[in-house]
């Protein structure tokens, strides 16, 4: 199975290609090679790219855990430099399908730099989805072993639990983290952000991802959180938002139609060997 690898200020995909490979792979199959010690290692799956009817490109996400993501915004830029890298593309701006709607990607200094627009955030509870009466999810509570929240809800394709902090740390992601991502308020599970203002124009999150755990990065929890800021109007349309892994841009227009700035970097490609799955292995989180 060949497999090319990449990453977005630390969150790293595998991009494999279906026609390289005889049939689709399994959920378990995706549990192993994305393992940090008994496959390949990633933070995902980029499967394309696919046959579409919407769009030139179509890809599908696969998450460690073997479940599959509505959208990932690292991933989409990833997907994008494969795209460019392989010559499938042929103009600078294209479409690409996701399970979470269309998005368009713009290639910037030779695929180093991807611009992606995201799509249009939305804070109502039935989009999202949030358990309850409709509504936009703005500044509620919620509490969470020892401590009390308050958050907001948003989606971008995909779930976003966005929590407004003075200070945050990678402890409190990792302590908390995965409570939110299960709350039964989120019948489709969550990704969480863990927030601080820093000023106007820069924002630093945090992040437990859903269905991959703490993540140095994430294109889409970026988005997201950079326009629950705007909603509260604690920052401007242009956003630096800060994640361990490096920096993304993300600019919100007013209609909260999200486009995202940021690297991606090719780490290397190679062929994962058929004994990798051979054994049977009783697997912990990666």
């Amino acid at each position: 199975m060949k497999f090319y690898k990449y990453h977005g200020l630390g969150n790293d995909y595998l991009v494999i290609n279906p026609e390289e490979f005889d049939r689709e792979l399994t959920r378990e199959e995706i549990r192993r090679v994305c393992h940090r010690n008994y496959g390949i290692g990633s933070d995902g799956i980029l499967w394309g790219p696919l046959a579409s009817d919407q769009a030139p490109f179509k890809v599908r996400i696969f998450n460690p855990d073997g479940s599959e993501a509505e959208k990932s915004g690292n991933g989409l830029r990833i997907f994008s430099r494969y795209l460019y890298d392989q010559g499938f593309v042929q103009s600078d701006a294209f479409v690409i399908e996701t399970w979470g709607g269309l998005v368009t990607s713009r290639i910037h200094n030779h695929g180093r730099n991807i611009e992606v627009e995201m799509g249009r955030v939305s804070f109502n509870s039935q989009d999202i989805p949030v358990t309850g009466s409709p509504r936009q999810v703005l500044n509620e509570t919620i509490t969470i072993k020892d401590r009390s929240f308050v958050f907001c809800a948003a989606t971008i394709g995909n779930p976003h639990c966005v929590l407004l902090e003075e200070e945050v740390s990678e402890n409190l992601a990792r302590t908390y983290g995965p409570d939110i991502e299960t709350d039964e308020r989120f019948p489709n599970r969550t990704n969480v952000q863990f927030m601080k203002i820093v000023d106007r124009n820069t924002i630093r999150i945090e992040i437990w991802e859903r269905g991959a755990g703490y993540t140095l990065a994430s294109g889409s929890s970026g988005s997201a959180a950079a326009a629950v800021a705007r909603k509260l109007d604690l920052c401007d349309d242009r956003i630096d938002v800060l994640m361990p892994g490096g920096r993304l841009t993300i600019l919100v227009n007013d209609d909260y139609m999200i486009k995202m700035i940021g690297p991606v970097v090719f780490v290397g490609e190679g062929r994962i060997s058929a004994e990798a799955f051979q054994h049977k292995v009783e697997m912990k989180s990666s």
